[in-house]
């Protein structure tokens, strides 16, 4: 018996059935990635972490893997507001007459789209392009001076800085004055500034919410972030585009780490796809629902010449929807595909989409930052440039200050502008919002803007990159192994 006892309490002993329960798990959960992963990077990149490093392999599957992800996004079951407000859109033909010749093959592509997307599109809007926090932060807080009935504003960062502070003062304005005024932030991006801007802005009246607080959402939130940056007021005007309330984007404020990117101001009845965005995670979030006059007036009259259409993706029911949309629109092209993105570590149907549309004879240009301000997705994407140099398409390398802008542009004729990365967080883990507009003189607006920062950066060459020292491709290849998490 005290044999038995002492056999019971030896050390090694114990160690060992650690060590094969570690084990088992590993080769169990290795298992599941192979059946239940998509993407076979991604099967590969788990199965590595798990089988090399077992317990921190076990760890991060449980917390972060993907499939769990969207599990939990499944149950959101985020509420479709106020869909009886849905304005009608426009038709195919009204739409190839807008176009005019030579751009019939864009209808197609809203015809695809049409399908991906329930929002209708919709005629009479006016898009204006703001560069940078210097333009996008006078233009938003004019309009929230000017508010009259509602403020929404979603940001996946609010700064406690100097911009953070020049909108929370322009909000607690707002509140004295009787304004309607919601705030979403995102419970991960809040964590980017300390203190939280969420207690000062309870602390004038503004009503401010997390999007999925708690402790759970440390751990499977790191990607089941809201990064959609919507402002709406008075449900007329409306802003949307890349750009966090953060100091860094106030170039004239000379921040410490400056961060270049584009926004936009929108008038139209598009406006009103914004603000059911907006309304849809509020109601998630609170269990409020934004309805009436007052979040959805009435719209008597058109502001301009863009048809655009509010689109939002995310890990719940409009999975991929961005993916999708960005193939439709490569495979639409005919003369030229102008990307301009902070990240890019697009999957091997994107890539293949792009390559295609280069060896048709489109000009495919990719414009990213030089010097990133996460190196290692710059590893990651170094690692797999050449997959779309080798066959024509362009690349170049933007100098500083680190350039956010989020912005494609086909043919000169439709432009697809928002929050959205070229990276699997942004299109497939994280939720977001871009526009989609057709128009001639808008696309070639924001075309300029691409061919200017083209002007001022670096070609990148597949020599160059194949010339990388063996220590510098084998960082980088690994970088590239973690791709589905980045």
């Amino acid at each position: 018996m005290l044999m038995d006892s002492a056999f019971w309490l030896r050390p090694e002993l114990w160690y060992g059935i650690a060590a094969a329960l570690i084990t088992i798990a590993a080769f169990i959960l290795a298992g599941h990635a192979v059946v239940t992963k998509r993407e076979p990077r991604s099967a590969v990149a788990w199965v590595a972490l798990l089988l090399l490093v077992p317990l921190l392999g076990i760890f991060f599957y449980l917390t972060l893997g993907i499939n769990r992800i969207r599990r939990r996004a499944s149950t959101l079951h985020i509420p479709d507001i106020d869909s009886h407000t849905r304005l009608p859109g426009v038709s195919l033909e009204f739409l190839g007459s807008v176009l005019g010749p030579g751009k019939s093959h864009l209808v197609r592509l809203a015809a695809v789209i049409d399908q991906i997307d329930k929002r209708a599109l919709l005629s009479g809007n006016e898009v204006e392009p703001l560069r940078d926090g210097d333009q996008t932060y006078a233009a938003m807080l004019e309009a929230i001076a000017d508010a009259r009935r509602s403020i929404t504003l979603a940001t996946y960062i609010f700064g406690n800085d100097l911009a953070g502070q020049r909108f929370l003062k322009a909000l607690a304005a707002a509140v004295r004055r009787g304004v309607e005024v919601r705030v979403l932030i995102d419970s991960a991006g809040e964590r980017y500034t300390w203190p939280s801007m969420v207690p000062a802005l309870r602390r004038v009246g503004v009503r401010v919410a997390r999007f999925l607080p708690g402790l759970p959402t440390r751990l499977t939130g790191i990607n089941l972030r809201n990064h959609r940056k919507l402002l709406v007021v008075d449900g007329h005007i409306g802003f949307t585009g890349g750009i966090n309330i953060r100091v860094h984007h106030w170039l004239a404020a000379s921040p410490r780490r400056p961060a270049k990117d584009l926004h936009f101001r929108i008038l139209g009845p598009v406006v009103q796809q914004l603000q059911q965005v907006f309304a849809e995670d509020w109601a998630f979030t609170t269990g409020e629902k934004l309805g009436g006059e007052c979040w959805f007036p009435a719209w008597t009259r058109q502001s301009g010449r863009v048809l655009a259409r509010g689109l939002a993706a995310g890990p719940d029911e409009n999975l991929d929807k961005f993916h999708w949309v960005l193939l439709a629109a490569i495979n639409q092209a005919r003369r030229s595909v102008r990307v301009m993105t902070p990240y890019f570590l697009p999957d091997r149907t994107l890539i293949s989409a792009l390559n295609l549309a280069a060896l048709r004879g489109v000009q495919v240009d990719i414009v990213v930052p030089a010097q990133s301000n996460l190196p290692y997705v710059h590893w990651a994407m170094m690692a797999q440039l050449w997959q779309v140099l080798e066959w024509g398409c362009r690349v170049w390398l933007s100098p500083p200050p680190f350039d956010h802008t989020k912005l494609m542009v086909v043919d000169r004729a439709w432009s697809f502008v928002g929050s959205t990365n070229w990276d699997p967080r942004s299109l497939r883990l994280n939720f977001e919002f871009n526009l989609e507009c057709y128009d001639v003189e808008l696309s070639r607006q924001l075309d300029a803007m691409c061919l200017e920062s083209i002007a001022q950066a670096r070609r990148l060459s597949l020599d160059e990159v194949d010339a990388r020292r063996i220590p510098v491709k084998i960082r980088d290849g690994i970088a590239r192994l973690f791709m589905p998490f980045l």
